[in-house]
């Protein structure tokens, strides 16, 4: 199947797959590897936290940066655990959701957590 135009009328030419339809080209072996979607696409980027631990749903993570909390008079202290995160993709920078203890659900950013 193209990734461009999802047109099931493909054929080989070499190492390639070519579209009929779109003329689009890719390589057959892509599919193949692990992590991908079938069409030499990722299915999720892998999101890090501050210091390049790959994170997961359900991991437990601790704040490495004071965050200050709009409408809320306390802020977010460094050390603050977070447990049972939820990766979130294609929400803009903030790619974790999360609830955190005395303050409740929000979103944060990998950058400002660290994986226990």
């Amino acid at each position: 199947m193209c990734p461009e135009c999802a047109s099931e009328f493909t054929y080989e030419m070499g190492d390639l797959l070519v579209c009929s339809l779109c003329a689009h080209e890719w390589s057959s072996i892509a599919g193949a590897s692990d992590g991908d979607s079938g069409f030499g696409l990722p299915d999720d980027p892998v999101i890090k936290d501050s210091v390049g631990n790959a994170l997961a749903d359900g991991d437990t993570v601790t704040i490495v940066k004071t965050l200050k909390v709009k409408g809320n008079p306390s802020d977010i202290k460094v050390g603050t655990k977070v447990r049972n995160i939820r990766l979130v993709y294609g929400s803009g920078d903030h790619d974790i959701d999360c609830k955190v203890d005395g303050f409740g659900p929000m979103m944060l950013k990998s950058s400002v957590v660290k994986k226990v």
